[in-house]
């Protein structure tokens, strides 16, 4: 039986944790972390039938877990990694910490010192889909942006092809409001958010941006000059959950001879968490509401814009956008079924 630690337990992300891990055949909760909070149940704190006592960071029990997930902001995650791997413990990030892997962009991105520098080369991208092999090696695997997720997955065939004419990629992505955080602010407030629509961060200044412009040249392998770059707008939808990206691709000539539907098909065929639409079907948020899979729906245009693409890609921001995510990826670290839990 695997021990997990929860710190940050009352965010969205550390209740979504805590969700999945109900029906998990391998793991249990040790211990559920909240300094504001500690001496009280997560049921006292927030509306959820997890009846857990809830303790202060100093008093968690790293002796008796396997494995923690951090589900701190960045900057306090940092320090917490650091000393989970010095008492010989795996850990999970969900924070930014340890995705960038340069420390000056990392800096630059979320405007302060890195505490922790050293760690960024011991840490694993945790996208199974393609970090698999090295996320099962891993002590510290830094868990993707719930964006980058559909943002890459999306595009993944086409990089790995050589596919682009233009190393620009378009984005237009949409989220539903838990991805902001459980901390309110004025744009999430229910008046602002009901009945509208509204991007936000517009003009390539979102801090997600640098970790899908890594990923996305990672997976390129310098196949197109000067690097893969994206134009994205995140907005905010009405809803608790969900995400939705449209991504838009120029191929080269004989990129657009392939038939793309049937080599997304081949690329993610036996992965089991990406679903690959039938053609004529449009992937939605519906397709993949509180599950851990990624959908993709396959659009070629037509007409004077026969050399675009156009790929849906829809996650649950909060499971493969999260703790989903992080659960699969804890599952290869113990070499456990990498769905277990999550179906």
């Amino acid at each position: 039986m695997i021990n997990i630690g929860i710190f940050g337990a009352t965010g969205y992300t550390g209740v979504e944790t805590l969700r999945l891990l109900q029906r998990h055949g391998h793991a249990r909760l040790a211990f559920a972390h909240s300094d504001s909070n500690a001496g009280m149940r997560l049921s006292d704190v927030i509306a959820c039938p997890y009846d857990v006592p809830l303790i202060k960071a100093d008093d968690a029990p790293l002796d008796k877990v396997d494995v923690v997930f951090s589900c701190l902001p960045h900057g306090p995650s940092a320090e917490l990694c650091a000393r989970v791997l010095k008492a010989g413990k795996k850990v999970v990030d969900f924070s930014a910490d340890f995705r960038l892997r340069d420390v000056a962009v990392y800096e630059s991105t979320y405007k302060h010192t890195h505490p922790h520098p050293g760690l960024i080369a011991e840490a694993v991208y945790g996208l199974p889909e393609i970090y698999r092999a090295d996320i099962a090696a891993a002590d510290l695997v830094a868990n993707p942006g719930c964006y980058p997720t559909s943002v890459v997955l999306g595009a993944l065939p086409l990089l790995e092809s050589g596919a682009l004419a233009d190393p620009i990629i378009i984005a237009d992505s949409k989220s539903g409001v838990s991805g902001a955080g459980r901390k309110p602010s004025q744009s999430t407030h229910f008046v602002e958010v009901s009945e509208n629509l509204a991007p936000y961060n517009v003009g390539n200044i979102h801090r997600h941006v640098p970790e899908i412009n890594q990923t996305l040249n990672e997976v390129d392998g310098g196949r197109s000059p000067g690097g893969v770059n994206v134009i994205f707008t995140p907005h905010l939808l009405p809803i608790n959950r969900g995400m939705l990206s449209a991504l838009y691709f120029r191929l080269t000539p004989e990129a657009m001879k392939i038939d793309w539907q049937a080599a997304f098909a081949s690329r993610f065929e036996g992965e089991p968490f990406v679903k690959v639409l039938p053609k004529g079907q449009t992937a939605t948020i519906a397709h993949v509401a509180r599950t851990n899979l990624c959908a993709l729906s396959i659009h070629p245009m037509g007409g004077a814009l026969g050399d675009r693409l156009l790929v849906i890609s829809c996650i649950d921001n909060l499971t493969k956008g999260a703790a989903g995510q992080a659960l699969q990826s804890m599952n290869l670290m113990f070499g456990l079924d990498e769905t277990e839990g999550l179906l």
